[in-house]
């Protein structure tokens, strides 16, 4: 099996695997005690907090090791968000952040709090000057790279921007730390371990000297207070080694990956009918790429790449655990099924990116061969047609579409009537894929039918 989605969870580094091992016997006791074993695991623990923020540009004391990296951004969120209070109570986040992150900023809105989020462009790249930042603006956040297209983000220009109004700067950094440098000017950090090749259960966050945090929960003694509970000396001290080994293996490793990628990038679009390379082409994480398909059903690709000894994952929402379509491809504009992320590891063989590549585009037709997008177009004959694809779902609006769009003559207008959340970001997707116009929406009522929309497209060509 070739394992390309890293962008999920790394496999553990062989320098994890080794510490790890040594720590179970050595850092067992609770580095909280004075006696021998107790002072023995405590000092392992602050060689493992020191090879951390040395690594990410911190200070030892700056530095707490949580459960993971979900809890390290809720807690740092959740902490500033409540030290800030006095200031305000406006949250801003881009609108393609980590779920953690939306979910924290979902809560805060329930509550009361005022939420801001920051639209992307098609490449998946916030705006720094549309970061609304005002006096009762409590928390700002940005991820460094996005987890599903790889787009790197303005980061530095946009803590620019907060250190000039005095807003504290939360940054994800979960898909980039111990691969890139960590961007200058963040207030607090979160970081994930399980991403670069350390144990899962391992989060980093990061609290800068000076900067207002309340902890949102009940006060404990470890971890400077913020973070209850007993510490994981072993799993932290593989993470710490794990860390320093990629860091130090990143400059080389990154280049060679970031060929990798971009050979994916420049062949899957000519190999591939019908295929749109989404993120950014150049300012981007050296092991990711994003492609998506259209007509293909995302997890039917999937599998049959499974079978083929290939493990990658999608951002579809036929392929995701909430069945609903990916909020970072919705908000770039670009199709949310048919998608297929790789994210390669350190050290992944040539050989399995050309081999990759080779079986990718029969994969592709295959999947496609049923729908029966081969058949000869229909002679145009009308002016306007209606398509019921109520009760389909993903991606069958878009197929249907495709299929019956020459049934109408140059000008003429399909109304594509759909019951399902997809087909409102998708047929528009489609439209700037295909250069056809898309008009907009309307109540399915407008075309008899008792539910859904009916998505307006004006054939062009």
């Amino acid at each position: 099996m070739s394992y390309f989605d890293v962008a999920s969870t790394a496999p553990l580094h062989p320098v994890a695997r080794q510490a790890l091992t040594a720590a179970l016997d050595e850092g067992w006791a609770d580095p909280a005690r004075l006696y021998r074993s107790g002072r023995q695991a405590r000092m392992l623990l602050d060689a493992a907090r020191e090879t951390v923020a040395e690594v990410l540009g911190a200070r030892a004391d700056e530095i707490s090791f949580t459960a993971s990296g979900t809890q390290a951004v809720q807690l740092g969120m959740l902490g500033a968000l409540k030290g800030n209070r006095r200031r305000g109570n406006h949250l801003v986040h881009s609108a393609v952040e980590h779920s953690s992150v939306l979910h924290v900023a979902e809560q805060h809105l329930a509550g009361g709090g005022e939420v801001s989020a920051v639209p992307v462009d098609r490449l998946g790249r916030a705006d720094p000057a549309q970061y609304p930042l005002r006096e009762n603006t409590a928390l700002a956040v940005l991820q460094t790279a996005n987890h599903e297209v790889g787009t790197l983000q303005p980061v530095e220009e946009v803590a620019a921007r907060c250190a000039a109004a005095g807003v504290p700067l939360l940054v994800d950094a979960a898909q980039s730390a111990g691969r890139l440098p960590v961007p200058a000017g963040w207030s607090l950090l979160a970081a994930s371990a399980h991403k670069w090749g350390g144990p899962a259960g391992v989060g980093v966050l990061a609290v800068r000297k000076g900067v207002r945090y309340a902890s949102p929960l009940p006060a404990d003694e470890r971890e400077r207070g913020r973070v209850p509970g007993y510490v994981n000396v072993p799993a932290i001290v593989a993470a710490a080694a794990s860390l320093r080994a990629v860091h130090a293996e990143a400059e080389r490793e990154n280049a060679r990956l970031h060929a990798l990628v971009e050979r994916i990038r420049t062949q899957v679009a000519q190999l591939v009918p019908e295929v749109e390379v989404v993120g950014d082409p150049v300012n981007r994480l050296p092991h990711l790429v994003t492609f998506s398909c259209l007509y293909v059903d995302g997890e039917v690709l999937l599998g049959e790449l499974d079978r083929a000894g290939f493990a990658v994952s999608s951002g579809s929402s036929c392929t995701s655990s909430t069945l609903t379509p990916s909020h970072v491809l919705a908000a770039m504009g670009v199709l949310t099924e048919g998608n297929v992320r790789v994210s390669l590891p350190y050290g992944v063989d040539e050989a399995d990116v050309d081999r990759f590549l080779a079986i990718l585009p029969g994969l592709v037709a295959d999947v496609r061969a049923p729908l029966g997008l081969d058949l000869p177009t229909a002679p145009a004959r009308t002016d306007s047609l209606v398509i019921d694809a109520l009760g389909k779902l993903c991606p069958l609006p878009v197929i249907e579409l495709a299929k019956r769009i020459g049934e109408v003559a140059p000008g003429g207008t399909v109304a594509v009537l759909a019951d399902d959340e997809a087909a409102r970001l998708d047929i528009p997707a489609w439209c700037g894929m295909r250069s056809q116009e898309y008009l907009g929406e309307a109540p399915a009522a407008d075309y008899g039918a008792d539910r859904g929309f009916a998505y307006l497209v004006k054939r062009i060509s």
